[in-house]
């Protein structure tokens, strides 16, 4: 027996979602944890809590056979793992699952000088306004965020559809605007109104509709083509730049992870692997040691 898509269609399913929500997990989390799950009972031709070792072993090697990237086996790791672990108390099955590490990729990244052509070459002042913002505060996906606070802070929303959070929901702190993010917010006619306190900061074609991430996606695609960007830029891009170029300015690195929202500072220890400006000026001890010796040697002193 499968897990029914229908979701009185089994008390097994409703305890695993209850799980996940006394956790605090995102509605896109709890919904790709279930297609995993569901997908594993599908493969072994019963209930999932029928599951044995060898059952497990027998999908691991299906899905690495089935030509599944990592990122996709190590989703349903975490699927089955919060499913066996806590939803069924059964961890020791859990351990019998493998997380295929696979080293990870360097974040592209855009210089400051291509950043500031492809804002430029934004196809109108609210998409200006937008990669801006997103460049300026590095959401993770930027989607509409609604405003609230002063017009030099970048805040969040009470409704959560109106903001993009932390992974599991968790709240993110956000760089203060500076005086050119307010300043293209005002060009790009978003600034935010005080008769409309739960408006989009970034509306679509309608305006009760946010500006979704297909349209952002779009604009940053035209935007880096008229520009004449040969890199494959998206908006995370603009997320990876933003840390990056902190990073480059001496900003402390657990501040970044802080503004960022990683909960893991090797997470955000990963822009120190691209920040060249920051690399080219790092001083060998050894040059140090000989810079305090020849001081010390001035015949001045």
């Amino acid at each position: 027996m499968t897990i029914p898509s229908h979701p009185s269609g089994s008390a097994l399913r409703e305890r695993m979602i209850e799980d996940m929500n006394v956790r605090g997990f995102t509605e896109d989390t709890r919904r790709n944890y279930i297609r995993c799950v569901k997908r594993f009972a599908a493969f072994i031709g019963r209930s999932p809590d029928a599951a044995t070792a060898e059952d497990l072993r027998r999908f691991q090697v299906h899905q690495t056979e089935s030509g599944m990237r990592p990122p996709g086996i190590n989703s349903s790791v975490s699927a089955l793992r919060f499913f066996f672990t806590v939803t069924l108390d059964r961890p020791d099955l859990s351990r019998r699952l493998a997380i295929d590490h696979q080293p990870r990729k360097l974040p592209l990244v855009l210089s400051a000088e291509e950043v500031a052509r492809l804002l430029e070459a934004a196809p109108g002042p609210k998409y200006n306004a937008a990669l801006g913002t997103a460049y300026g505060a590095g959401p993770r996906v930027f989607r509409g965020g609604g405003a609230q606070g002063d017009r030099h802070r970048l805040g969040t929303h009470a409704d959560p559809r109106r903001t993009r959070q932390g992974p599991q929901g968790s709240p993110r702190h956000a760089v203060a605007a500076s005086a050119q993010t307010a300043a293209r917010l005002v060009a790009g006619g978003q600034a935010p109104r005080r008769d409309v306190p739960r408006g989009w900061l970034f509306p679509g074609r309608n305006p009760v509709i946010p500006l979704s991430s297909r349209q952002l996606n779009r604009a940053v695609h035209a935007a880096a083509e008229a520009a004449e960007i040969r890199k494959r830029v998206a908006p995370h891009t603009l997320r990876h730049s933003f840390a990056t170029h902190l990073l480059e300015q001496d900003i402390d690195i657990r501040i970044i992870q802080v503004l960022l929202g990683h909960a893991k500072l090797d997470t955000t220890a990963l822009y120190a692997r691209v920040a060249t400006n920051t690399i080219r000026t790092v001083m060998s001890p050894l040059d140090r040691i000989k810079l305090l010796t020849e001081d010390e040697t001035r015949p001045d002193r």
